[in-house]
């Protein structure tokens, strides 16, 4: 990527400090400190169960923290109510099954949030929509049903959708891991398109080609702690960690 981020030119948009969860008596984060800065483009990535998906989930409060600190924009997250509601408003959420509303047709999946939260105009909705759903490839199928479409449709759906909230950062929780292997590459180039115009945005993946492609730092986590995190290049080519030489060594081919 050619983008260059400088997370020392303004305040992060994330900031995790101290950040643990526990289910009961398992501990899946142990002391997560992490900064995103704004524009940049964060891959985690790591085995099953090192705490990925949980770490992504703190952030919008969809899994609560058992102790520390999440900022976003500045503020602390909010506990609940309607402050909670704004922050979600301002986080995207693309999730590995798609989540759309299956009784709605594609247009009026991504026009309902701008309409009942943002408030926006019917119309004015629409025309936007119809904006995201042309630049993710699926304006035609705007007048059908998430069942009329496919897995890598949908998903781009559920990206435009997010899109359309006008977020100030986009979470993915292994977006791709529900498609067929055909059906992936649709949707991480739809990625690295928005990766490219700037987007802040935390992507959990397996996808190793889009972490080296579209990442400007790699977290990898191993066992509920954030192990290693470096650039892209360094981390592929040069990992400092015998945990993350081990990772890598069972999953790149060479």
């Amino acid at each position: 990527m050619t983008t260059n981020v400088t997370a020392d030119t303004a305040a992060p948009l994330v900031e995790m400090r101290g950040v643990q969860k526990h289910f009961g008596d398992f501990q899946a984060l142990k002391d997560i400190d992490l900064d995103v800065a704004r524009g940049e483009v964060v891959v985690v990535i790591g085995p099953s169960g090192s705490g990925k998906s949980t770490l992504c989930r703190t952030i919008n409060r969809l899994e609560t923290i058992t102790e520390g600190t999440i900022r976003v924009d500045g503020r602390d997250l909010p506990q609940e109510g309607a402050a909670l509601a704004r922050l979600r408003s301002d986080v995207g959420m693309v999730f590995q099954s798609f989540n759309l509303f299956a009784h709605l047709t594609i247009l009026d999946n991504v026009t309902l949030g701008p309409i009942r939260v943002r408030g926006l105009k019917k119309a004015e909705a629409e025309a936007e929509a119809m904006r995201l759903l042309d630049r993710v490839g699926v304006a035609h199928q705007a007048q059908k049903f998430p069942a009329q479409l496919s897995g890598g449709q949908q998903q781009r759906v559920a990206i435009a959708r997010s899109l359309a909230m006008k977020p100030k950062l986009m979470l993915f929780d292994e977006p791709t891991s529900a498609l067929d292997p055909e059906m992936i590459n649709e949707v991480l180039d739809t990625m690295v398109e928005l990766a490219e115009e700037g987007m802040t945005m935390v992507v959990v993946t397996h996808e190793m080609g889009f972490a080296r492609k579209a990442a400007h730092r790699v977290v990898f986590m191993a066992d509920g702690e954030i192990v290693e995190v470096a650039e892209p290049e360094r981390f592929f080519t040069d990992p400092q960690s015998d945990r993350a030489k081990d990772f890598l060594s069972k999953i790149l081919t060479h």
